[in-house]
């Protein structure tokens, strides 16, 4: 019989039948907490088969899951099943990431290189370290009238 903990293998005969989505989200490291995975399932950010869950649903090997994470639309196919949080390899190997999903990742990461500057976004709050040395700069060789009265 399987231990809890143990990752469940489809030739396994006596393999779990199915883990809880919010779990298996855990243990794939998708999410740091199982509280954020059941706050994203609640909030419709992730989708089993098509369908909206619930934190409590049943995962089985074969099913897709499709995820949003960090703005970013992920799809995977469920490998292999777990109770545990594991290392990142094994993590890895509970889940296969479809070719469109990779394919929108690199799109999206090439997209984020070539970018707008984040601070250069924004007109209004903290100022950069640049632009602190440019005030600062410009200070110094700014003259007012009143300074040169004194």
């Amino acid at each position: 019989m399987s231990r809890k903990g143990e990752a469940a293998s489809p030739s396994h005969p006596t393999a779990v039948a199915g883990v809880r989505l919010d779990k298996w989200l855990w243990a794939a490291r998708f999410f740091k907490t199982r509280a954020l995975a059941v706050e994203a399932i609640g909030h419709g950010h992730v989708a089993v088969n098509q369908q909206s869950p619930k934190a409590s649903r049943d995962v089985r090997v074969g099913d897709q899951i499709s995820l949003l994470h960090a703005g970013l639309r992920r799809q995977v196919i469920v490998r292999g099943l777990s109770h545990l949080r594991g290392p990142a390899p094994v993590a890895q190997a509970l889940y296969e990431e479809t070719a469109e999903s990779i394919a929108d990742r690199a799109k999206a990461a090439e997209l984020r290189r070539y970018g707008v500057e984040p601070a250069l976004d924004h007109a209004a709050g903290r100022p950069t370290k640049r632009d602190r040395r440019e005030l600062v700069d410009w200070q110094r060789w700014s003259v007012s009238i009143d300074d040169n009265n004194r």
